[in-house]
C-alpha cells in the first residue's frame, strides 16, 4: 500500500466560475472531462501521459458540490479499495460510497475519518 497523497478534489457550485479563479489565481490549466462531470486541474508540469512529471506535484480535479463530495478532498493511493475500506471501519472510520471505477484509470471511494473528515481513496489500474 502507497499511502501516498495522490489527487485532490476541490467542489464548485458554478464550474466556470471556479475553473477561472483556480486559473488566475494560481495558473492552473482545466479541462472539463463532460462525459465523467468532472474538471481535471493541472496545477504543475506534467509528462506526455499527463501525469505529474516533477517532485512533490500533485494534480486534481473540480467536480459539482453534491454530498459526499461537497467539501475540498484529500485522496490517498491504496493497492485494494475494499480491503482498505474494510481496515477504516475497523478503526472506526465510515464508508461513505464505495469502490466506484473512473474511466480506466482505476477506482475510487469515499469515507469519513474518525474525526469527521471526508477523505478519497485511490485504487490505481495495473
Amino acid at each position: 500500500m502507497s499511502g501516498r497523497v495522490v489527487h485532490f478534489e476541490i467542489p464548485y457550485d458554478d464550474r466556470a466560475r471556479a475553473e477561472k479563479f483556480y486559473a488566475d489565481a494560481f495558473g492552473w490549466t482545466t479541462n472539463y472531462l463532460p462525459s465523467m462531470h468532472y474538471t481535471v486541474a493541472t496545477t504543475g508540469p506534467v509528462d506526455d501521459d499527463g501525469r505529474p512529471a516533477s517532485s512533490g506535484y500533485i494534480g486534481g480535479g473540480m467536480l459539482r458540490r453534491e454530498s459526499p463530495t461537497d467539501r475540498p478532498v484529500i485522496v490517498i493511493e491504496v493497492d485494494d479499495i475494499v480491503s482498505t475500506l474494510e481496515r477504516i471501519e475497523s478503526l472506526g472510520g465510515v464508508t461513505l460510497l464505495g469502490r466506484q471505477a473512473v474511466g480506466d484509470m482505476g477506482w475510487s471511494a469515499y469515507f469519513k475519518d474518525v474525526e469527521g473528515n471526508l477523505m478519497g481513496l485511490f485504487e490505481p489500474s495495473r
